[in-house]
C-alpha cells in the first residue's frame, strides 16, 4: 500500500475519507474494546496484554458457572481492574450448564426459585470483595425470549416474553429488588435481549413503573456495523419519549466469526461504536481466554489486537468522519480525534480495498502550523491464532496547508487491513523515517499449481454473505498436504532483485481432525527451485479454517523462482497430519527491515504531566516527548521471542529517568555526555540548550509477544526523542534445563511420547495432588529477577455443549527455593505434542535454585465444592524445558 500526496483530483471510483478537525463530537470514549469471555483467568491472556487493548469492559459467567471452563467471574475481577479494566459484567444465568439454559426444576415455578436462591449466593460472594465490587454489574437474564422466558424446552412455560411478557417482567422485577436489597450500591444489567426489539419499550414502561430500571442498558447487536448507529439513535429516542435516563449502554455482544481478528473489518465496527458513545463487547463465538481471537497464546496480539491498542491510545475529542458511502458495511469507514493539547490528530481506517483519498479539513494553523506531519501506518491481519508485529511504518510526509486542507492518497489498500494516519506540526526538520518493510508480495494457494493426487479446493468460507465462518485471504483455500499424500503445491514467484526474503505461510490444522490427533502440528517441506529443503510445522487451530501463519527465510536471486510446499521430501521424510494452505507471503529483508523497531516518543501514550514538543530539530521524528519529574512515557514493544533485547532510549540532554519493563524496574535513563546533531551545535527545549544523547543499547529481558516499557522521569525535566529495540547481543546470562534431568515424585514422569519436545522427551503427570512433583535445579550467576521461560504443552480440551470448544488452561504451582508457590496458569497449545513459551519473572538467589512444579484441582468459590464437568483440571502442563534469564 502506498501514499502520496494528493496534486491532482481523485481517480475515477476511488473514495474519499474525510476528516473534519472542525467539528467535534465529544469526549474520546474507546467503548469499543470490551470482550465477552475474553479472560480466562489472571495470566491468560497477560495482564499486559489486557492493559495494552486498553479493554473497557468485560462480560464473563458468574463464578463456579458450569457454561464453559474459566472466566469464572470473581476471579478475573482484580486482575481485569489492575490491568486498567472498568466493569465486570456477571452474566449470571451462566451458572447453569446447556445452551438454552439447562435450570432444574419440573416447573417454571420450581426454575425460577432455584435461580433466585443462586443469584442470592452469587451477590453475597460480591460482598466479600471490597471495594472491588465497585465494578461488578450484575446481568440476572441473558437472551431471555431465547433462553428462560422463551419457547423452548428449558423455558419458564413455553411462552415467548415478547408474546406474553407477565411473568418476566414479575421475575425481573423480583430478582432487580433482591439484589438491591443484599447490594444497595448494586449496579444491574438489561435486558439484555438478542437486538433491541420493539417490545423493549414494554419492559421499560414497567420497570419505570415498578422502580427496576437497570443502571444500564445492554442489548446484543449480532447483526452489521450499520445497525449500531441506528439501535443505539432507537433507544434514545425511547428514553425521551418515556422520561427516562440517559442511562449508560453496553452493547455486549457483537460482531461475527468473519469479522473477528480482522483489522479491516472491525474498524467499522469501532467506528459505529465510538460514534454512539457506547461501550461495547466482542462476542464469544470460539475460545475463552483470547480476548475474541486478539491475543494468541498468553502474551502474543494479532492484527485485531494492534487495532484496538491503536483505538485504545486516542486522546482529546472525537471529530467528525465522512465516509465516501455512510454508515454502510463492507465500505472505507473511519475514526478520528483531535488532541489539541498535544497538537496531533489520530485517524484509524479501513474496510474498503483498491484507492482512496484521506481529506483534513479545517486544519487549524494555531495547532498545526502550515505544514503538517503526516505518518501512515497498516495494521495487517495475521489471522485469528497467527501474531503479529507491531504496525508497519508505511510512509512519513511533510505536506502544506493549503486553504485549511491537507489531503493524503492511498493506493492498494487492503480490505483486510486498518490503517492509521497521525497528523502533527511539520516544518520543524523532521527526520522523514523509510518505510519498515521492503517489498511485500501475496500468493494465493488457490492459484498455485497442485502436483500429485489429493488436492482439494476448498470453500467458500466467510463473506458478507455468510459471517457465520472465519475470514481468509480470497475464501478459498487448498487441502492435499496430509498422511499418505504424494502432494507438491507450488507457487511461482518473481522477485526484483537478489536477497533474503520472509515467507509466511498461512495455513491450519483443526486439532481435533483424525489424521491431526497423532502427532499434533502437521510437518510439511519447503523447497526454493527444488534445493535447500526445510520441515516447517503449521499451526493447529480450534476448527477448521483458523488461520495462523509459519514463518521461514529463504535466499533468492533477481527473478523467477518456485516455492513448493510438499508431503514428502526425498532428505527430509514425510508429512504426517492434515493441513489446508491460504497463501503464502514474500517480503523482502532490507536494511529497514532489519534494523531497530523504532518506537517515536511523541506518540507514545504520555502520563504524569507529560507533554510534546515540536521545536526539536534532528529528532527522529516530528517532535519529542517532555516529561517533568514523574512523568512517564510508554511505548508497546514487540519482541518475536522470549529473551534478550537490545533496548536504547534516546534523549536528548542530560535528564534522567527510570525503566521499567512488564512492571519490572530495569535500571535507569540517563548519566551519559551530549554530543551534536549534524555538525548542527545545540537545541533548546524549554529555554535550555540541549544536544542529542549518544547512548549505547541495554541488554533487557522482553516476553514473546506483547511488553509494556515505560521511562519515567526523576530528574526536573527528561526529554526523550525515542525507543530503539534491536536483537540480542548475547550479553544477559541465560540457561536452559531439560525437565527429563529433574527429579519427579509420584505419577510425574519422564516420556518420550512427545516428539517435538526437545531430544524427544518431557515431564508428564505433574499434579493431581502436591506427591506428583517435578523438581528442577537451576542455577544463577547473580541473585535478582530472572525469568523462568517454561516450554510446554496443553492439550486438555472439556466436553462442549455447543458452539465453543472449551480447551482448558491447566496451572502449575511453582515454588522457588521452598517459598510460597507462585500459581501461572498456561493456555492451551491445541495440543499435547505441540509446545509453546510462557515467561515468569521470579527472585532467584546467586548459585543453585531449586524450582519445584505441583498442581492440584482448584475448589469452587467456596474453597470445597468442585466442578463436575471436567473444566478444571487437576494437572500442571507437560514441562519440556525451563529457560533461566537474568531481566536487566
Amino acid at each position: 500500500m502506498d501514499a502520496v500526496a494528493a496534486e491532482a483530483p481523485a481517480a475515477p471510483g476511488s473514495g474519499t475519507l474525510t476528516i473534519d478537525l472542525g467539528t467535534d463530537t465529544g469526549p474520546f470514549h474507546g467503548g469499543a474494546g470490551g470482550t465477552l469471555y475474553g479472560l480466562y483467568g489472571d495470566g491468560v491472556p497477560t495482564r499486559t496484554a489486557v492493559e495494552g487493548m486498553y479493554v473497557r469492559t468485560v462480560a464473563t459467567k458468574a463464578q463456579d458457572g458450569i457454561q464453559h471452563p474459566g472466566a469464572d467471574a470473581l476471579e478475573i475481577l482484580r486482575p481485569f481492574v489492575e490491568a486498567g479494566g472498568q466493569d465486570v459484567y456477571v452474566y449470571m444465568s451462566d451458572i447453569y450448564r446447556g445452551f438454552p439454559y439447562e435450570w432444574p426444576g419440573a416447573t417454571g415455578a420450581e426454575r425460577l426459585a432455584d435461580f433466585t436462591a443462586r443469584i442470592r449466593r452469587q451477590v453475597e460472594q460480591v460482598l466479600t470483595l471490597g471495594a472491588y465490587r465497585s465494578h461488578v454489574v450484575y446481568v440476572p437474564f441473558n437472551e431471555p425470549e431465547g433462553n428462560m422466558f422463551g419457547t423452548e424446552e428449558w423455558s419458564y412455560d413455553r411462552t415467548s416474553w415478547r408474546t406474553d411478557p407477565h411473568h418476566y417482567f414479575t421475575a425481573w422485577r423480583d430478582i432487580h429488588r433482591l439484589i438491591k436489597e443484599l447490594d444497595p450500591g448494586a449496579r444491574i444489567a438489561g435486558p439484555n435481549t438478542c437486538l433491541l426489539y420493539d417490545e423493549v419499550r414494554g419492559f421499560l414502561e414497567f420497570a419505570k413503573a415498578e422502580d427496576v430500571l437497570p443502571d444500564v442498558i445492554t442489548w446484543h447487536e449480532l447483526t452489521t456495523p450499520d445497525e449500531i448507529r441506528t439501535s443505539v439513535a432507537k433507544y434514545r429516542a425511547l428514553e425521551r419519549e418515556l422520561g427516562i435516563g440517559p442511562l449508560p449502554v453496553n452493547i455486549n455482544e457483537y460482531a461475527h466469526n468473519y469479522h473477528l481478528s480482522v483489522p479491516g473489518q472491525m474498524i467499522q465496527w469501532i467506528a459505529a461504536i465510538e460514534e454512539s458513545k457506547v461501550d461495547a463487547d466482542m462476542a464469544y463465538w470460539n475460545i475463552d481466554g483470547n480476548l475474541n481471537d486478539s491475543v494468541v497464546e498468553a502474551n502474543k496480539g494479532n492484527g485485531q489486537w494492534w487495532l484496538f491498542n491503536a483505538y485504545g491510545q486516542f486522546t482529546g475529542n472525537t471529530v467528525q468522519v465522512n465516509a465516501p458511502y455512510p454508515n454502510v458495511q463492507y465500505t472505507l469507514q473511519g475514526v478520528a480525534a483531535l488532541d489539541r493539547a498535544k497538537h496531533q490528530a489520530r485517524v484509524l481506517l479501513g474496510g474498503g480495498g483498491g484507492s482512496a483519498d484521506v481529506v483534513f479539513e479545517h486544519v487549524d494553523p494555531e495547532i498545526f502550523g502550515m505544514t503538517v506531519h503526516a505518518r501512515l501506518l497498516e495494521i495487517s491481519w495475521t489471522g485469528q491464532v497467527g501474531a503479529s508485529a507491531q504496525p508497519l511504518r508505511l510512509a512519513d510526509h511533510e505536506l502544506p496547508v493549503v486553504d485549511g486542507e491537507v489531503t493524503l492518497r492511498l493506493a492498494d489498500l487492503d480490505e483486510m487491513s486498518a490503517y492509521q494516519v497521525i497528523l502533527s506540526p511539520g516544518g520543524n526538520g523532521a527526520v522523514l523515517l523509510p518505510p519498515s518493510v521492503g517489498r511485500r508480495r501475496s500468493y494465493q494457494a488457490e492459484d498455485a499449481a497442485y502436483i500429485g493426487d489429493g488436492r482439494s479446493l476448498n470453500g467458500p468460507e466467510g463473506s458478507p454473505s455468510d459471517v457465520d465462518k472465519f475470514a481468509g485471504s480470497t475464501g478459498f483455500h487448498v487441502g492435499g498436504l496430509r498422511t499418505g499424500s504424494d502432494g507438491v503445491l507450488v507457487f511461482s514467484v518473481e522477485v526484483p532483485r537478489d536477497g533474503t526474503y520472509d515467507v509466511r505461510v498461512f495455513a491450519n490444522s483443526y486439532n481435533l481432525a483424525d489424521a491431526v490427533r497423532e502427532q499434533g502440528p502437521t510437518n510439511v517441506f519447503l523447497r526454493v527451485d527444488g534445493d535447500d529443503p526445510q520441515e516447517l510445522r503449521l499451526p493447529l487451530g480450534y476448527k477448521w479454517a483458523v488461520w495462523g501463519h509459519t514463518d521461514t527465510r529463504v535466499e533468492l536471486t533477481a527473478g523467477a523462482h518456485t516455492i513448493t510446499l510438499a508431503a514428502e521430501d526425498p532428505d527430509l521424510g514425510v508429512t504426517r497430519g492434515d493441513a489446508v494452505v491460504d497463501r503464502l507471503d514474500l517480503a523482502l529483508r532490507d536494511d529497514q527491515v532489519t534494523g531497530p523497531a523504532l518506537y517515536d516518543a511523541e506518540f507514545a501514550a504520555l502520563g504524569g504531566g507529560a507533554r510534546v514538543d515540536y521545536g526539536q530539530r534532528g529528532a527522529s521524528g516530528p517532535g519529542v516527548a517532555v516529561l517533568p519529574r514523574g512523568g512517564t512515557a510508554t511505548f508497546w514493544v514487540h519482541a518475536a521471542d522470549d529473551g534478550e533485547a537490545t533496548v536504547t532510549v534516546d534523549r536528548i540532554g542530560a535528564g534522567e529517568g527510570e525503566l521499567t519493563v512488564n512492571g519490572e524496574d530495569v535500571g535507569s535513563v540517563g548519566g551519559e555526555g551530549v554530543r551534536t546533531v549534524d555538525g548542527e551545535g545545540v537545541r533548546t527545549v524549554d529555554g535550555g540548550d540541549v544536544g542529542i544523547v549518544e547512548r549505547s543499547g541495554v541488554p533487557l529481558f522482553l516476553a514473546a509477544g506483547i511488553n509494556k516499557v515505560t521511562v519515567t522521569a526523576t530528574s526536573d525535566i527528561l526529554v526523550l526523542d525515542r525507543l530503539q529495540v534491536g536483537p540480542s547481543r548475547g550479553l544477559l546470562p541465560s540457561s536452559t534445563h531439560r525437565a527429563e534431568d529433574g527429579t519427579t515424585t509420584g505419577g510425574a514422569r519422564v516420556t518420550g511420547a512427545h516428539t517435538f519436545a526437545m531430544g524427544g522427551k518431557a515431564v508428564d503427570g505433574i499434579g493431581g495432588g502436591p506427591g506428583n512433583a517435578l523438581t528442577l535445579t537451576v542455577t544463577a550467576e547473580r541473585a535478582g529477577r530472572h525469568a523462568l521461560t517454561i516450554r510446554y504443552s496443553n492439550g486438555e480440551q472439556a466436553p462442549a455443549t455447543h458452539y465453543n470448544p472449551d480447551p482448558v488452561c491447566r496451572h502449575a504451582d511453582i515454588a522457588v527455593n521452598g517459598g510460597a508457590p507462585l500459581r501461572v496458569l498456561f493456555p492451551t497449545t491445541f495440543h499435547f505434542n505441540n509446545f509453546h513459551d510462557l515467561s515468569v519473572p521470579v527472585t532467584l538467589d546467586e548459585g543453585a535454585n531449586t524450582l519445584m512444579f505441583t498442581a492440584d484441582e482448584l475448589p469452587d468459590h467456596d474453597g470445597h465444592s468442585r466442578n463436575q464437568y471436567g473444566q478444571r483440571s487437576a494437572y500442571a502442563p507437560v514441562i519440556d524445558t525451563v529457560t533461566v534469564t537474568r531481566l536487566a
